[in-house]
């Protein structure tokens, strides 16, 4: 045990020319010119926004910001800060009225869950209408804390062509960040969906960031439980609780099952083929 170790630690400069590159073939084998992301004023979204800009230009990077009744104050702040600061090209719509014709016409009232995914599937709607009119693909922000354990909203903000951020953890994206050199009160800030008032991530984990990525990072390199919970100084009932949140999310990651019957089966084995370079 006194020989674990779990760096999580990145090359940002070799981090950022990997994304960088794979944005650059991935877009141009798609036969798209643009990307359409949605701009939050958190920090993922901002660092994925920069990267895209660094590499398509600043007309091929259009951003949208989508607020609701719920976005944090210091959310339109940011977004503004991004924008400037980068010179991105960014339109900004409001919501609000989208949701509650929704929730108006639900067969069943949504409960702040329910009405949380209602949220970002309608904004999913509209990056997706704003990419299709203009050969974009519609790039994610999600990062590789959120993903592992179905913390995003499956053809919400899962919803996408691409996500170039989608392998770092949350610390790894605030380590770029700083490289990219993203505002500090942006990095700094408690990370929030602001799907409903006074929602932070962090208190829906009811772990830190940083204990949750030492945790992902433990399972994903097959430690033991025990051993994990020893190095990130925590109960072993909550590696265990981080595990399942993992496996039960699975339906999230991956395309819907399709019974086996012919003789090769669409996502099981007669695999598409994953664009070259």
């Amino acid at each position: 045990m006194e020989y674990l170790t779990i760096d999580l630690s990145i090359n940002s400069e070799e981090v950022s020319t990997v994304i960088k590159e794979f944005i650059t073939t991935y877009v141009s084998n798609s036969g798209c010119n643009c990307v359409v992301i949605g701009l939050s004023g958190g920090v993922d979204s901002a660092v994925t926004a920069v990267l895209c800009r660094g590499v398509l230009g600043k007309k091929n990077t259009k951003c949208v910001f989508l607020p609701d009744e719920t976005t944090p104050k210091d959310d339109f702040k940011h977004y503004e800060i991004i924008v400037k600061k980068f010179d991105l090209l960014c339109e900004k719509r409001d919501i609000s009225p989208i949701v509650k014709q929704i929730t108006d016409t639900c067969i069943v009232k949504p409960n702040k869950y329910a009405l949380a995914n209602i949220k970002a599937r309608a904004r999913m709607i509209l990056l997706f209408e704003y990419a299709n009119m203009g050969n974009s693909l519609v790039c994610g922000t999600s990062n590789k804390s959120e993903i592992l354990i179905g913390y995003f909203t499956k053809y919400g903000d899962g919803g996408v062509d691409i996500q170039p951020i989608g392998d770092l953890y949350k610390t790894q994206v605030w380590e770029l960040a700083k490289h990219l050199k993203i505002p500090k009160e942006m990095i700094s800030k408690p990370p929030t969906a602001g799907l409903w008032y006074g929602q932070t991530d962090e208190q829906e984990f009811k772990l830190s960031y940083c204990e949750l990525d030492m945790i992902l990072a433990g399972l994903e390199r097959k430690l033991d439980v025990k051993d994990i919970a020893k190095f990130v100084r925590v109960k072993k009932s909550e590696v265990e609780r981080i595990k399942k949140m993992r496996i039960k999310s699975q339906h999230k990651r991956r395309t819907p099952l399709i019974p086996k019957i012919g003789l090769r089966t669409t996502g099981l084995d007669w695999r598409s083929p994953v664009q070259e370079g």
